[in-house]
């Protein structure tokens, strides 16, 4: 049997009320919604990773406004991974041999950590999977969702995930199976940052036509046990600066949990310009500076992940709704740049739009569209939260780093205090994947080789993030034209698809490397760990992304 011929046997299917794509904080928080307002609901949240939480990567630091909304009670609950509660706050100005903390007082109120607290997101998903099948929700690991299924009028009805079973050569193999039809009312999609499915749904319903471009990040992040007398318990640092120049923004975090475990990341602005950069490499030496290397000598690195992060804001959350369906957490946007912060909002937005689900159900519909959730977001405490800070990413790509982190925190304080802005709304101007220069007119930078102390090479650090894919399924990560990388990006570019992923999928490989004969671009599927900077920088935009079979990926312990 071909796969054509495999694929018209028909897929079994279940109904549902509700299906939810994604169980990270906004999905899972949404099918916690659901239920609490009527159990007799079915929901079902699907997610790819091989359990909650290994996929899930962020820093993180939570303000818990949206678990005091949806759990009040979580605080007694002593199974809840929040514990380590911010004690201390320090931002920091680096340069190449020294740096400076600035004072407090100088920043917004609105950036204080104080009141939040230090967690690992994998975890308080994985808490928070348990509270949701408490109230019944159904939650199946190791499905991704693969297909968005329409009704007659083109309207959301559920999703398909994916056919497994198939070989790299695209044949049948004896262990096929097709994936199962989700129907639902409604459906939810929280897929987190450039979700396949969601890029699909903003294409098909148009919903980022008047927005600004969608912007993004890339964080890189370890988690290490340090040794006891360089762990400051519930300390939050963040810093700005070396080792990137004026014109790249980024920044580090790092924050000190409980048992000595130290969560220390890098983040990237995806808009920046000169090809040879690596955000992977970026993550090394910053680590290497001497006002961050102590706090890392004689500690063991137990963890490595990377992620991209929505950083468009307020200006770039595109349309929320469509026949059928909606876009929550950071599938919508909902990031807080300057705050480094979403889970809140994700948190937020699930319980937003599970309430006008349940609405909607209680009236008897099904399948139309949410408009009273896309109208009433921006007057919501996540529009609150974004509008602040709407002009911060805009000013720092304007500007550089230092002007344009002064005129942002300027912007901040009179936003805060007297909420306005003396610069109305900026705008975000090109997408990432049009910022890069050729590389005739950069200067290329050279990385320093790790030491293998507190810097590392790319195969040890994905061996860390415990990827794994079956190496006989077709490729996840496709090519619109195979010619393009050797073709185009290769000449004008450097081909920078080998330096801005933080895994070593993509290689340029020689038949002779000092002659630089014969090149050909290599992917190497199975080290992806699902970040998708490749499908958001590729200055061609010519590699998609799409899921691999349910389970394939990495798998991040306490991340």
């Amino acid at each position: 049997m071909d796969l054509a011929e495999a694929r018209m046997t028909p897929r079994e299917g279940m109904e549902f009320d509700v299906v939810i794509v994604g169980a990270g904080p906004a999905g899972l928080s949404a099918a916690i919604r659901l239920k609490q307002k009527n159990p007799d609901l079915s929901v079902v949240v699907v997610e790819k990773g091989s359990e909650v939480g290994a996929h899930i990567l962020s820093g993180a630091v939570i303000d818990p406004i949206g678990l005091d909304r949806l759990l009040p009670d979580w605080r007694s609950d002593a199974d809840a991974p929040i514990k380590t509660e911010v004690t201390d706050d320090h931002f920091l100005m680096l340069g190449p041999a020294g740096g400076i903390r600035l004072p407090n007082f100088l920043m917004p109120k609105l950036m204080s950590n104080h009141g939040n607290y230090i967690v690992s997101l994998g975890n308080v998903c994985r808490w928070l999977a348990t509270r949701a099948e408490a109230l019944g929700v159904e939650i199946y690991p190791g499905f991704a969702a693969a297909e968005v299924l329409y009704g007659e009028k083109g309207e959301v009805v559920g999703i398909a995930t994916g056919d497994m079973g198939i070989s790299k050569q695209n044949e049948v193999k004896d262990s096929f199976t097709r994936g199962m039809e989700l129907r639902a009312k409604y459906t939810l999609f929280a897929e987190g940052a450039r979700g396949s499915l969601t890029k699909t749904l903003i294409k098909k319903f148009r919903l980022d036509e008047g927005r600004d471009p969608a912007k993004f990040g890339i964080g890189i992040k370890e988690l290490w046990q340090v040794k006891p007398d360089k762990h400051r318990l519930g300390l939050v640092q963040h810093s700005f600066g070396w080792p990137l120049d004026g014109t790249t923004g980024g920044g580090s975090f790092l924050y000190h949990l409980e048992d000595n475990l130290v969560a220390v990341g890098f983040v990237v602005h995806l808009n920046y310009q000169n090809p040879t950069l690596s955000p992977f490499d970026e993550f090394q030496r910053f680590k290497t500076h001497p006002m961050i290397r102590e706090t890392f000598e004689g500690g063991k690195r137990l963890s490595y992940g990377a992620r991209a992060i929505t950083e468009g804001g307020w200006q770039s959350v595109p349309k929320l709704t469509f026949p059928g369906g909606a876009l929550i957490g950071c599938a919508a946007g909902f990031v807080n740049v300057p705050r480094i912060k979403g889970s809140h909002n994700a948190v937020l937005s699930g319980i937003q739009a599970a309430d006008h689900i349940t609405s909607a159900l209680h009236e008897g519909r099904s399948n139309d569209e949410l408009t009273d959730y896309e109208a009433g977001w921006r007057f919501s405490a996540i529009g609150r939260d974004l509008r602040k800070v709407r002009n911060v990413k805009p000013l720092w790509s304007k500007f550089g780093t230092y002007i344009g982190i002064a005129l942002g925190g300027l912007d901040m304080w009179t936003n805060d205090l007297f909420g306005f802005s003396f610069f109305g709304t900026l705008s975000h101007g090109k997408a990432d994947f049009e910022t890069l220069k050729p590389i005739k007119s950069i200067t290329p930078i050279s990385y320093p080789k790790p030491d293998g102390v507190v810097s590392f090479d790319k195969l040890s650090s994905v061996f860390l993030a415990s990827t794994n894919h079956e190496e006989d399924q077709p490729a996840h990560l496709t090519l619109a034209d195979a010619s393009i990388p050797i073709g185009k990006n290769l000449p004008l570019y450097g081909e920078p698809a080998r330096l801005y992923c933080p895994a070593g999928v993509y290689e340029v490989t020689y038949s002779n490397a000092e002659t630089k004969a014969d090149p050909k671009f290599v992917i190497n599927a199975q080290n992806c760990v699902h970040c998708k900077t490749c499908d958001i920088k590729d200055p061609s935009q010519n590699i998609n992304w799409v899921t691999p079979e349910g389970g394939g990926g990495p798998n991040y312990p306490n991340m």
